[in-house]
């Protein structure tokens, strides 16, 4: 064959053989990809049973997390938990959420949410907010609900009724700090700490698969990891924790993690990355169906117990008063109510009584001296042993601890295993094999306290263990021993009840001594002390001193501002109500919206005269408050002042009544559905505003049908903006900041001075350029930026806008240094920049 042959044949071979591969290249991906999947489906099929027997134990451990867990499962007593929506996320060139009278007037207060359930500020969904990509702390005071919103959360996908990307059914895992076998081996896999949890109460055949199953989980992005109890534990203990959360999230970025914090003290979650949202309060509506339904539920489960006083007589009765308290003082006073071991109608009143109910018999001194070294020792978390020692000056004589082998357990007997949550004591059907510790032993069996794998122990609730720590320390004026300590809940929880039984004096002046800009804190936490005080206590007087002059100094945040408002009412003094009616006559713009909130709040009827004179000043922002605060007092007069607002008075005015109006569900109600029917467009136009805010499905089907038949454009382009709003995801759902050289807005800033932003950085120096020079969009875009990455310029620029002239960027500046302070960040006092 010659040459010329040869190459066209080889030449034709390889045009054959080229089609040929790009034929078959399909079929070859095709057989690849059905091979995966078989692969996939078979991992499946090995882990599915695995699987379902995780979900059916967390379900069967959330359903008992919660103080009731001995009566009833949670879902007979539940009431949906809801966050407040933190102010949204600002995009320069991009439409927001519109403001609402609420947001509008009352700051967001994460520290004092009582005013944000009374004026019904906007709301997440649990579900809703652990889907916006990014790690959720839930914040909330002791007894707020935490625990229960976790315990929900894990309900929920446990019944596959989370998603957390697309497609993608989440798997819950449910554990207590104590649980968690920390610290963490940095040279190992930091799923270990899950596996073994998991493992403590997986089935012995599921065992060998549970590593693989775990990690499959994480490392496919179906993984909820809940861990309750950081908000209780010790700062070191806190610190493990973030050291493990930040490897967890590095090795397996596709997880979701959701924790628990107290006010103010985020320890090192912000730095993460998570996103502090905090539990709403219950509003009146809440509490009345909580009541009815503890009530049905207690005669459906014990139906044994027969009750000395009719059923409505009690609810009726428990019913009344309950401004300000939290899910578990509720959940106390409704129980006393029907056992009828109550003895007193205090909120001290309700806790004595459930400590009596979990350590019936057992000397009170007992329970201080052992509640009080847990606080002094900073071990809320700790071993049985080392709390034997504590209290073991009251163990009978044949009972008392003899040697080392004996304390471990030679002659041990079974201590029972409650469930590592905060329950009353369902125990699991396994035992954990443990030495007997005397009288730790016997309130674990009670219920007072829990046990944990690996010996660990604590209280079944921290409000339980601050209490019996503050009244012990009340007898032996323990007071600067615990000032002295870092800031954690045993601590603040102590203090609290320190007061209440003691004479805190010298804790008030100590703290009154410490406050000072830019947050007041001393004086602030003082002020939480006031609700359960003694009224007569000498030192109330230098608080509410202290608080005026927070409230009435100008120049002061409004945030910080209304934090002042609202300790006056936490702190249910009498004299608070004349208070915000004096306030009502100042002549500051600033001052009087808060008398005006603080006054609906109260429901002081004497303050309606005032507020409708309100009604009639030229600032929005007094009449909004007017409108909310006559709207929350409720009574006949005070509706017909906000009705005759809609219907005479001008845009902006007609605007505020309605969405006022929208809080009271009863003639409120009524009056929106009346306007949207009137003739007057100024009106229907207002009653649209008033329907956005109205979470009922009626008012939903009224904004569509106004959007489509309503006869003026005006009012359909206006319905169809809040239906669009409605149905779309929530922008103020947390998610994950977009890289500075991956930001649009931040991108185009930056070309107009003339700088790239290099890839990868923090940009701190545009970003700080932009909170210089930038519009106000772009300042409220920067500081969350500014806020990852915080030094001496960082905090110039929060301090510059705080002394500024723009109120929305003073606000948001407040709130990021606030919360920054919660994360452990020393925070500079603004002398140090010439302001303040």
């Amino acid at each position: 064959m010659n040459t010329p042959t040869a190459l066209i044949i080889g030449f034709l071979l390889g045009v054959a053989a080229t089609i040929l591969v790009g034929r078959v290249r399909p079929l070859l991906r095709q057989i690849r990809e059905n091979a995966r999947q078989q692969r996939e489906e078979a991992k499946i099929r090995r882990t599915s049973g695995l699987e379902d027997n995780h979900r059916r134990l967390t379900l069967r451990r959330a359903q008992g997390m919660h103080l009731a867990a001995p009566l009833f499962a949670l879902d007979e007593i539940l009431q949906e938990p809801k966050l407040i929506a933190p102010p949204a996320q600002v995009q320069p060139g991009k439409v927001s959420v519109m403001e609402d009278i609420v947001t509008q007037t009352l700051p967001y207060m994460p520290e004092w949410t009582e005013l944000a359930a009374i004026y019904r500020s906007p709301t997440l969904g649990l579900v809703e907010a652990v889907t916006g990509e990014a790690n959720v702390v839930i914040v909330g005071a002791a007894g707020a609900g935490k625990t229960v919103a976790l315990a929900r959360l894990a309900s929920l996908a446990a019944n596959s009724q989370v998603q957390l990307e697309a497609g993608k059914e989440a798997v819950p895992f449910l554990y207590h700090v104590a649980d968690l076998q920390l610290p963490f081996d940095p040279a190992k896999d930091p799923l270990n700490i899950v596996v073994n949890a998991a493992a403590e109460r997986a089935p012995v055949f599921d065992l060998r698969r549970l590593p693989t199953f775990v990690k499959q989980t994480f490392a496919d992005g179906r993984a909820l990891l809940l861990v309750d109890g950081f908000d209780e534990a010790d700062p070191q203990t806190q610190s493990q924790v973030v050291e493990w959360f930040k490897a967890l999230g590095e090795a397996y970025p596709r997880a979701r993690i959701v924790t628990t914090a107290a006010p103010g003290q985020l320890h090192g979650l912000l730095g993460l990355g998570f996103h502090p949202l905090t539990l709403m309060a219950w509003d009146e509506r809440t509490m009345t169906r909580f009541i009815h339904q503890w009530g049905e539920a207690w005669t459906r489960n014990l139906p044994q117990t027969p009750l000395s006083v009719d059923p409505l007589l009690l609810n009726e009765w428990l019913d009344m008063d309950n401004t300000g308290l939290t899910p578990l003082e509720l959940t106390l006073k409704a129980w006393g109510a029907y056992a009828g071991d109550n003895r007193g109608a205090s909120v001290l009143d309700f806790i004595a009584a459930h400590i009596r109910r979990l350590a019936p018999g057992t000397p009170p001194n007992v329970l201080e001296t052992l509640a009080l070294q847990v606080v002094l020792n900073v071990q809320p978390i700790f071993n049985p042993r080392t709390a034997r020692t504590w209290v073991q000056k009251f163990e009978p004589a044949e009972a008392q601890p003899g040697t080392e082998a004996e304390l471990e357990g030679e002659e041990g007997e079974p201590l029972p295993a409650v469930e590592a949550s905060k329950t009353g004591g369902r125990k699991s059907k396994t035992s954990l094999t443990a030495p007997t510790y005397g009288l730790i032993s016997k309130l674990v069996e009670s219920g007072l306290l829990v046990a944990h794998p690996n010996e660990k122990m604590r209280f079944l609730h921290p409000l339980f263990n601050g209490y019996l720590a503050g009244k012990g320390a009340s007898a032996l004026n323990a007071e600067n021993d615990l000032l002295a300590q870092p800031e954690w809940l045993g601590k603040t929880t102590t203090l609290h009840y320190f007061a209440a039984y003691g004479d805190a004096s010298k804790a008030v002046d100590a703290m009154l001594k410490q406050s000072d800009l830019p947050f007041y804190g001393g004086t602030l936490e003082a002020a939480r002390w006031l609700k359960d005080a003694p009224k007569e206590a000498k030192w109330r007087a230098k608080v509410f001193a202290s608080l005026l002059s927070i409230l009435q100094t100008e120049g002061n945040p409004l945030t910080l501002r209304a934090q002042a408002m609202a300790a006056f009412i936490a702190s249910r003094d009498p004299g608070a109500a004349p208070l915000f009616r004096q306030l009502l006559t100042s002549r500051s713009f600033e001052v009087i919206p808060l008398a005006a909130l603080g006054s609906g709040a109260l429901r002081d009827r004497k303050a309606v005269p005032l507020l409708e004179e309100v009604l009639q000043a030229p600032f929005g922002a007094v009449r909004r408050a007017a409108c909310l605060a006559l709207v929350a007092i409720g009574m006949d007069k005070a509706i017909e002042a906000v009705a005759r607002a809609l219907l005479q008075g001008d845009e902006e005015l007609r605007r505020a009544a309605a969405q006022a109006l929208a809080n009271d569900p009863t003639e409120g109600y009524d009056v929106l559905r009346e306007g949207a029917t009137l003739s007057d467009i100024m009106v229907r136009r207002a009653v649209v505003h008033g329907l956005a805010r109205v979470e009922e499905p009626w008012a939903f089907e009224m904004l569509q049908r106004m959007q489509t038949d309503d006869d003026q454009w005006a009012v359909r382009n206006l319905a169809n903006q809040y239906v669009e709003e409605i149905s779309n995801r929530d922008p103020r759902v947390p998610r994950k900041l977009t890289p500075p050289s991956e930001t649009p807005w931040l991108v185009e800033f930056a070309g107009k001075q003339g700088v790239g932003i290099p890839r990868g950085g923090p940009a701190t120096d545009i970003l700080l350029k932009a909170m210089r020079f930038g519009s106000t969009e772009e300042r409220l875009a920067a500081i969350p930026y500014l806020k990852q990455t915080p030094s001496e310029g960082v905090f110039g620029a929060f301090y510059n806008g705080i002394y500024g002239d723009d109120p929305e960027v003073r606000e948001a500046c407040f709130l990021a240094l606030q919360e920054l302070a919660a994360d452990g960040v020393p925070i500079p006092h603004p002398n140090q920049y010439g302001l303040g």
